[in-house]
Protein backbone atom coordinates (compact mmCIF):
# COMPACT_ATOMS: atom_id res chain seq x y z
CA UNK A 1 0.00 0.00 0.00
CA UNK A 2 1.29 3.54 -1.20
CA UNK A 3 -0.47 5.44 1.39
CA UNK A 4 1.85 7.80 2.39
CA UNK A 5 3.85 7.79 -0.94
CA UNK A 6 2.23 11.36 -1.90
CA UNK A 7 1.49 13.31 1.42
CA UNK A 8 1.93 11.71 5.31
CA UNK A 9 1.51 15.42 5.89
CA UNK A 10 -2.20 15.41 5.60
CA UNK A 11 -2.62 12.32 8.07
CA UNK A 12 -0.04 14.02 10.55
CA UNK A 13 -1.69 16.55 12.08
CA UNK A 14 -5.10 14.71 12.46
CA UNK A 15 -3.36 12.17 14.26
CA UNK A 16 -1.62 14.65 16.74
CA UNK A 17 -4.82 16.13 17.19
CA UNK A 18 -6.55 12.86 18.24
CA UNK A 19 -3.95 11.50 19.78
CA UNK A 20 -4.99 13.36 22.99
CA UNK A 21 -7.07 11.82 25.24
CA UNK A 22 -9.27 14.37 26.20
CA UNK A 23 -10.28 15.64 22.42
CA UNK A 24 -11.19 11.51 21.55
CA UNK A 25 -13.71 11.57 24.81
CA UNK A 26 -14.80 14.69 23.57
CA UNK A 27 -15.51 13.21 20.57
CA UNK A 28 -16.78 9.90 21.74
CA UNK A 29 -18.85 11.95 23.87
CA UNK A 30 -20.56 13.89 21.11
CA UNK A 31 -21.63 10.31 19.04
CA UNK A 32 -24.23 11.76 16.56
CA UNK A 33 -26.32 14.56 18.17
CA UNK A 34 -25.38 17.98 18.66
CA UNK A 35 -24.65 18.57 22.51
CA UNK A 36 -23.85 22.06 24.59
CA UNK A 37 -20.89 22.59 26.04
CA UNK A 38 -22.59 21.70 29.82
CA UNK A 39 -23.58 18.21 28.29
CA UNK A 40 -19.43 17.59 26.98
CA UNK A 41 -18.77 19.12 30.58
CA UNK A 42 -20.78 16.56 32.31
CA UNK A 43 -19.78 13.66 29.60
CA UNK A 44 -16.34 13.79 30.06
CA UNK A 45 -15.70 15.38 33.47
CA UNK A 46 -13.48 17.35 32.31
CA UNK A 47 -13.50 21.44 33.55
CA UNK A 48 -15.73 24.02 31.38
CA UNK A 49 -11.78 25.65 30.30
CA UNK A 50 -10.44 22.56 29.16
CA UNK A 51 -13.46 21.71 27.16
CA UNK A 52 -12.94 25.00 25.44
CA UNK A 53 -9.84 24.77 24.65
CA UNK A 54 -10.19 21.15 23.41
CA UNK A 55 -13.56 21.87 21.52
CA UNK A 56 -11.19 25.04 19.82
CA UNK A 57 -8.47 22.55 18.94
CA UNK A 58 -11.27 20.42 17.25
CA UNK A 59 -13.04 22.79 15.55
CA UNK A 60 -10.16 24.64 13.72
CA UNK A 61 -8.44 20.60 12.91
CA UNK A 62 -12.12 20.27 11.32
CA UNK A 63 -13.51 17.23 13.41
CA UNK A 64 -16.81 19.25 14.56
CA UNK A 65 -18.49 22.25 14.24
CA UNK A 66 -20.51 24.65 16.17
CA UNK A 67 -24.06 25.79 15.81
CA UNK A 68 -25.25 28.64 17.82
CA UNK A 69 -28.98 28.11 18.93
CA UNK A 70 -30.08 30.87 21.11
CA UNK A 71 -27.50 32.09 23.91
CA UNK A 72 -26.40 28.42 23.52
CA UNK A 73 -23.53 26.97 21.21
CA UNK A 74 -23.86 23.49 20.64
CA UNK A 75 -20.48 21.16 18.97
CA UNK A 76 -21.83 18.39 16.58
CA UNK A 77 -19.19 16.19 14.68
CA UNK A 78 -18.20 17.69 11.54
CA UNK A 79 -18.77 14.59 10.28
CA UNK A 80 -20.67 11.25 11.39
CA UNK A 81 -18.49 9.15 9.55
CA UNK A 82 -15.39 9.68 12.26
CA UNK A 83 -17.29 7.70 14.76
CA UNK A 84 -17.13 5.01 12.68
CA UNK A 85 -13.39 5.26 11.60
CA UNK A 86 -12.66 5.52 15.36
CA UNK A 87 -15.37 2.73 16.07
CA UNK A 88 -13.38 0.77 12.87
CA UNK A 89 -9.49 1.31 14.29
CA UNK A 90 -10.86 0.27 17.62
CA UNK A 91 -12.17 -3.01 16.87
CA UNK A 92 -8.31 -3.54 14.75
CA UNK A 93 -6.87 -3.20 17.40
CA UNK A 94 -8.95 -4.88 19.65
CA UNK A 95 -8.24 -7.57 17.14
CA UNK A 96 -4.71 -7.21 17.03
CA UNK A 97 -4.20 -6.99 20.37
CA UNK A 98 -5.64 -10.53 21.44
CA UNK A 99 -4.36 -12.12 18.29
CA UNK A 100 -0.89 -10.88 19.30
CA UNK A 101 -1.44 -11.94 22.91
CA UNK A 102 -2.42 -15.55 21.35
CA UNK A 103 0.97 -15.56 19.27
CA UNK A 104 -1.25 -15.77 16.24
CA UNK A 105 -1.12 -12.30 14.80
CA UNK A 106 -2.75 -13.16 10.82
CA UNK A 107 -2.98 -10.22 8.68
CA UNK A 108 -6.00 -10.15 6.11
CA UNK A 109 -5.51 -9.19 2.53
CA UNK A 110 -8.29 -8.09 0.50
CA UNK A 111 -8.64 -11.00 -2.76
CA UNK A 112 -7.22 -10.21 -5.77
CA UNK A 113 -5.37 -7.02 -4.55
CA UNK A 114 -1.86 -9.04 -4.05
CA UNK A 115 -0.64 -11.23 -6.71
CA UNK A 116 2.43 -12.58 -4.69
CA UNK A 117 0.42 -13.60 -1.67
CA UNK A 118 -1.88 -15.86 -3.54
CA UNK A 119 0.87 -17.66 -4.18
CA UNK A 120 2.28 -20.58 -1.81
CA UNK A 121 5.94 -19.54 -0.12
CA UNK A 122 8.91 -22.58 -1.47
CA UNK A 123 9.82 -24.47 1.52
CA UNK A 124 12.65 -23.03 3.38
CA UNK A 125 11.76 -19.18 2.15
Amino acid sequence: MRFFAHSPEQIIPAFKVLGEPSRLRILCGLGLECRPVTDIIQATGLGQTNVSFHLRVLREAGFVRAERRGSFIYYCLADTELLRILHDLKQWLDTYQTQGASGARKRRRPAGRHRAAAQPKEAGN
